[in-house]
């Protein structure tokens, strides 16, 4: 089997050394498709992978073609592979808001799988939604997810809307834990800590407070009450956050990326 990528971007590149450690590849069956000249050369030093530049040199030869371009460029890559794809092919496309029947209408492939993946891929604790599209068998799905269990965890999920659903909660994500985190930091810099000591502050209390709730049963608000006790610090914080709605406002935040990923489809589809 051998698997091409398109698109040698940050998540291009974490799919493809995540893949390249897949006991279904052997060496060099990975192939990397890049235009920059710059990308190119630094794809030509890396040994477990075999570079390309023109779409011709390799779509012929993948069983699987991973699509790791920016949404606007969506069309112009499906259009270029039309000519060049067979029909036993599958496409897994991680570009948020491209939807299968868009890629199914221009590239005339069946065999689709549509993924959302988030930032922490890059060391290997990823998670990636996909749906596939009804031609893809059960085997291959098997391999697909396989493929995208390198880079962390993946989830099946019934249906597109859901892998929009997703790019609001899970591809988004880490940006918001990375505003609440910004914003922590800078409360313990106007306390008096030091840039280093409010750094630690925070990210060792992130990692301690993810490793409690994954290594125990109980709930989010389960812990929360277990931490604030009545008329303590905790419940003050908690207080404060509950009386300016905070709550609400990360819900609609997700919503926001939620609803903006569904424009993004129905912009595709009317290109």
């Amino acid at each position: 089997m051998k698997v091409l990528v398109i698109g040698a971007g940050n998540m291009g590149l974490t799919y493809a050394e995540g893949m390249s450690k897949s006991k279904l590849l052997k060496k060099k069956n990975i192939m990397v498709l890049d235009k920059s000249e710059e990308k190119l050369e630094e794809l030509n030093q890396i040994s477990h992978f075999d570079a390309f530049k023109e779409l011709e040199d390799c779509v012929p030869k993948a069983d699987i073609i991973f699509i790791a371009v920016k949404p606007y460029h969506a069309e112009g890559v499906f259009k270029a592979i039309q000519s060049l794809v067979k029909p036993q092919q599958i496409i897994i496309s991680i570009m948020a808001g491209v939807t299968i029947n868009t890629i199914k209408d221009i590239t005339g492939l069946e065999k689709i799988v549509r993924a959302m993946p988030n930032l922490p891929a890059q060391i290997g604790k990823g998670l990636t939604s996909y749906v596939t599209s009804p031609e893809v068998s059960r085997i291959e799905m098997l391999t697909v997810e396989s493929l995208l269990d390198t880079t962390g965890k993946s989830i099946k999920v019934s249906n597109e809307k859901l892998i929009d659903a997703s790019t609001g909660i899970s591809g988004s994500g880490p940006a918001y834990v990375f505003y609440f985190m910004q914003s922590m930091m800078e409360a313990a810099l106007q306390m008096g800590f030091s840039k280093n000591d409010s750094t630690v502050l925070v990210s060792q209390t992130f990692t301690g407070a993810v490793e409690l709730f994954n290594q125990s049963n109980l709930s989010p608000n389960s812990w929360m009450e277990k931490v604030a006790s009545k008329g303590g610090t905790t419940r003050a914080a908690l207080d404060s956050m509950e009386d300016n709605n905070v709550n609400e406002l990360i819900k609609e935040a997700a919503f926001a990326a939620f609803n903006r990923a569904i424009e993004l489809g129905k912009e595709h589809e009317n290109a």
